[in-house]
């Protein structure tokens, strides 16, 4: 589809084509419910940071003993590719998100690392642009893998339902070291303290650099987008805990799995709350209008998106409704999945 020659600003229509699609596991843009939700795009509209140069293939440094390698699967989906991170000194290493198992990438990140040793690999949650590439590094390098733990929904199926995420979990990855949310990690130089963020995935984790004001903070934030929740990967209630616990921190940057760093991390979260609690409304609104079905409310919230996206789009609304079911502001006849019908409260 072109992605790497659009990513870089070409005149290729893709994102016209595919104006609000973000990361592999179903990302839309912040704009993508505007059109059409019955609230003016200035409300709905976040600052997303788009500006990002990935030099493929090259070590970049982002903070002191804090460097990115960025894996070269840009698409629609992953912006300009998934972001490893290397941390440490002159002493043994740690890397984050070694990335898709891609062997330009592996390659890249063995030069990056040379004869230094690795001591640990962070993974912060296995979809398989962060965590699929993990086993291959760790027997080059003898490391330990380290991770909240194996690949889960947020929820049990139901009779019957699919997940529409299977092809993206990696459901071989067993990390070897688990790690609790508050976990400390120590090596040479450095620390790593582990942040469960649930809601882009179960098992999602951030991981805080100790004595600085640095977060690495895999998919649950990023500038350039924000993030769909998607059952039964994903579940909007613990994705919202997780933004509140993230603004309730003092950090100064958070360097996503995805694009470039969030500056200002405590307003940027604000607006994605905001957001979110704007898409709420908007699908109340329709509920109000007499849609019923989740395939009627994406036909009017993202009546200006791809309709090749409306199966997206229609997973992060079933979060929203799932959300609202257990809060009680709307009743579902049966079962929430995406064929069931909706009602007010």
């Amino acid at each position: 589809m072109g992605a790497a020659v659009a990513a870089k600003g070409t005149k290729s229509n893709m994102w016209k084509v595919f104006p609000h699609i973000a990361h592999r596991h179903y990302m839309l843009c912040g704009n993508a419910c505007a059109a059409g939700c019955g609230k003016g795009r200035a409300e709905m509209e976040l600052k997303l940071n788009k500006k990002f140069e990935p030099r493929h293939g090259e070590l970049v440094p982002v903070a002191p003993g804090v460097w990115r390698l960025t894996a070269p699967n840009p698409s629609p989906f992953t912006f300009h590719g998934t972001n490893t991170y290397i941390v440490g000194g002159k002493g043994a290493l740690a890397i984050i998100d070694p990335g898709p198992e891609d062997d330009t990438h592996l390659q890249a990140l063995l030069r990056a690392i040379g004869k230094q040793p690795v001591s640990h690999i962070f993974v912060t949650h296995t979809h398989r642009d962060h965590s699929s590439l993990a086993r291959k590094l760790s027997q080059l390098v003898g490391a330990p893998t380290a991770a909240e733990g194996p690949h889960r929904p947020a929820r049990p199926l139901w009779n019957g339902e699919t997940n529409h995420l299977d092809a993206g979990g990696d459901r071989d990855f067993r990390p070897d070291i688990l790690l609790a949310d508050g976990a400390l990690v120590e090596g040479d130089g450095w620390a790593l303290r582990a942040l469960h963020t649930p809601g882009h995935a179960a098992n999602h984790l951030a991981f805080g650099l100790e004595g600085t004001a640095l977060t690495f903070s895999g998919d649950h934030v990023m500038a350039w987008s924000t993030t769909v929740v998607a059952p039964p990967d994903g579940a909007m209630a613990d994705y919202i805990a997780s933004l509140d616990r993230f603004i309730e921190r003092e950090d100064g940057i958070l360097l996503p799995g995805h694009g470039g760093p969030v500056f200002n991390p405590k307003q940027f979260l604000r607006g994605l709350k905001a957001h979110r609690k704007m898409r709420e409304r908007a699908i109340l609104d329709r509920l109000s209008a007499g849609d019923r079905t989740i395939s009627d409310i994406v036909r009017v919230i993202y009546r200006n998106t791809d309709p090749r996206l409306h199966r997206a789009a229609a997973l992060s609304v079933l979060a929203h409704l799932m959300d609202l079911v257990e809060r009680g502001l709307v009743r579902v006849d049966g079962t929430a999945t995406l064929k069931a019908s909706y009602h007010l409260g």
